[in-house]
Protein backbone atom coordinates (compact mmCIF):
# COMPACT_ATOMS: atom_id res chain seq x y z
CA UNK A 1 0.00 0.00 0.00
CA UNK A 2 1.00 3.55 -0.74
CA UNK A 3 2.99 5.10 2.15
CA UNK A 4 4.29 8.49 1.04
CA UNK A 5 2.98 10.55 -2.17
CA UNK A 6 6.20 11.44 -4.29
CA UNK A 7 5.49 15.12 -6.02
CA UNK A 8 7.88 17.20 -8.12
CA UNK A 9 8.09 20.62 -6.88
CA UNK A 10 6.55 22.46 -9.96
CA UNK A 11 3.54 20.16 -9.69
CA UNK A 12 2.90 20.62 -5.86
CA UNK A 13 3.86 24.86 -6.74
CA UNK A 14 1.07 24.24 -9.26
CA UNK A 15 -1.98 23.11 -7.18
CA UNK A 16 -0.94 25.50 -4.14
CA UNK A 17 -1.18 28.37 -7.04
CA UNK A 18 -4.28 26.82 -8.39
CA UNK A 19 -6.24 27.29 -4.60
CA UNK A 20 -4.96 30.60 -4.23
CA UNK A 21 -6.30 31.53 -7.74
CA UNK A 22 -9.71 30.65 -7.18
CA UNK A 23 -9.72 31.55 -3.81
CA UNK A 24 -12.48 32.03 -2.13
CA UNK A 25 -13.61 29.30 -3.97
CA UNK A 26 -12.62 25.82 -3.68
CA UNK A 27 -10.46 24.63 -6.81
CA UNK A 28 -10.01 21.03 -7.55
CA UNK A 29 -8.37 19.06 -10.15
CA UNK A 30 -6.29 15.12 -10.98
CA UNK A 31 -3.19 14.00 -9.98
CA UNK A 32 -1.71 12.32 -12.68
CA UNK A 33 1.29 9.48 -11.65
CA UNK A 34 2.22 5.62 -11.03
CA UNK A 35 2.29 3.52 -7.97
CA UNK A 36 5.49 2.58 -7.15
CA UNK A 37 6.60 0.30 -3.70
CA UNK A 38 7.35 4.12 -2.00
CA UNK A 39 3.99 5.19 -2.77
CA UNK A 40 2.66 7.24 -6.07
CA UNK A 41 5.14 9.16 -7.96
CA UNK A 42 3.02 11.80 -9.07
CA UNK A 43 3.84 13.49 -12.57
CA UNK A 44 1.02 15.85 -13.47
CA UNK A 45 -1.63 18.01 -11.55
CA UNK A 46 -4.81 18.65 -13.98
CA UNK A 47 -6.37 21.22 -13.60
CA UNK A 48 -10.39 20.53 -13.35
CA UNK A 49 -13.05 22.99 -13.43
CA UNK A 50 -15.54 23.30 -10.22
CA UNK A 51 -19.24 22.52 -10.98
CA UNK A 52 -20.49 23.40 -7.78
CA UNK A 53 -22.35 26.64 -8.17
CA UNK A 54 -24.06 25.94 -4.89
CA UNK A 55 -21.40 26.00 -2.53
CA UNK A 56 -18.14 27.07 -4.67
CA UNK A 57 -16.61 27.83 -1.02
CA UNK A 58 -16.75 24.66 0.64
CA UNK A 59 -17.11 22.08 -1.84
CA UNK A 60 -15.83 20.90 -5.07
CA UNK A 61 -16.91 18.95 -8.14
CA UNK A 62 -15.54 17.93 -11.00
CA UNK A 63 -18.17 17.07 -13.76
CA UNK A 64 -17.39 12.83 -14.76
CA UNK A 65 -17.10 13.67 -18.60
CA UNK A 66 -13.97 16.07 -17.47
CA UNK A 67 -12.92 13.24 -15.50
CA UNK A 68 -13.04 10.58 -18.21
CA UNK A 69 -11.18 12.60 -20.33
CA UNK A 70 -8.34 13.22 -18.22
CA UNK A 71 -8.31 9.57 -17.79
CA UNK A 72 -8.37 8.95 -21.04
CA UNK A 73 -5.46 11.19 -21.63
CA UNK A 74 -3.71 9.78 -18.87
CA UNK A 75 -3.85 6.46 -19.73
CA UNK A 76 -2.57 7.78 -23.63
CA UNK A 77 0.30 8.70 -21.63
CA UNK A 78 0.99 5.16 -19.62
CA UNK A 79 -0.21 6.83 -16.43
CA UNK A 80 -2.56 6.57 -13.90
CA UNK A 81 -5.13 8.86 -11.90
CA UNK A 82 -2.97 8.90 -8.28
CA UNK A 83 -5.45 11.04 -6.94
CA UNK A 84 -7.35 14.41 -6.57
CA UNK A 85 -6.76 17.42 -5.10
CA UNK A 86 -8.67 20.67 -3.70
CA UNK A 87 -8.15 23.63 -1.49
CA UNK A 88 -10.32 24.54 1.72
CA UNK A 89 -10.27 28.23 1.47
CA UNK A 90 -10.00 29.64 5.14
CA UNK A 91 -10.34 25.98 6.47
CA UNK A 92 -7.76 23.61 7.53
CA UNK A 93 -6.38 21.12 5.44
CA UNK A 94 -8.04 18.35 6.68
CA UNK A 95 -10.68 16.17 5.24
CA UNK A 96 -14.19 17.20 6.24
CA UNK A 97 -17.81 14.82 6.32
CA UNK A 98 -18.32 15.53 3.01
CA UNK A 99 -14.59 15.29 1.12
CA UNK A 100 -15.10 11.50 2.61
CA UNK A 101 -18.18 10.89 1.83
CA UNK A 102 -17.35 11.61 -1.62
CA UNK A 103 -14.32 10.07 -2.01
CA UNK A 104 -15.06 6.56 -3.96
CA UNK A 105 -11.51 6.01 -5.14
CA UNK A 106 -9.90 3.79 -2.93
CA UNK A 107 -6.17 3.23 -2.96
CA UNK A 108 -6.02 6.80 -4.28
CA UNK A 109 -4.34 9.76 -2.91
CA UNK A 110 -6.53 13.16 -1.86
CA UNK A 111 -4.58 16.29 -1.61
CA UNK A 112 -5.77 19.26 0.49
CA UNK A 113 -4.18 22.66 0.91
CA UNK A 114 -5.37 25.32 3.22
CA UNK A 115 -5.54 28.78 1.44
CA UNK A 116 -5.70 31.01 4.70
CA UNK A 117 -7.14 34.75 3.03
CA UNK A 118 -5.83 34.18 -0.51
CA UNK A 119 -2.18 32.53 0.52
CA UNK A 120 -1.32 28.71 0.13
CA UNK A 121 -0.25 27.28 3.78
CA UNK A 122 -0.37 23.85 4.71
CA UNK A 123 -1.09 21.10 2.19
CA UNK A 124 -1.91 17.70 3.31
CA UNK A 125 -2.53 14.04 1.35
CA UNK A 126 -4.40 11.22 2.53
CA UNK A 127 -4.39 8.23 1.11
CA UNK A 128 -8.13 6.93 0.95
CA UNK A 129 -7.67 3.18 2.23
CA UNK A 130 -9.98 0.16 2.35
CA UNK A 131 -11.20 -2.43 0.23
CA UNK A 132 -14.77 -1.26 0.23
CA UNK A 133 -17.47 2.05 0.42
CA UNK A 134 -17.86 0.27 3.83
CA UNK A 135 -14.49 -0.19 4.81
CA UNK A 136 -13.19 2.66 3.25
CA UNK A 137 -10.72 5.28 5.60
CA UNK A 138 -8.46 8.05 4.92
CA UNK A 139 -4.88 7.50 6.09
CA UNK A 140 -2.78 10.80 5.98
CA UNK A 141 0.81 10.05 4.65
CA UNK A 142 3.47 11.88 4.20
CA UNK A 143 4.12 14.43 0.89
CA UNK A 144 8.11 14.18 -0.42
CA UNK A 145 8.61 16.97 -2.81
CA UNK A 146 11.38 16.84 -4.65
Amino acid sequence: MSTALHIPQPVYQSLRAHGEQTYPHECCGALLGNSSPEGWRVTAAIRAGNTRTDSAHNRYNIDPAELVKIQRDAMRQGLDIAGFYHSHPDHPAQWSPTDFAEAHWIGCVYVITAVAKGKADITNAFLLAGTTEEDKRFEHIPITVS
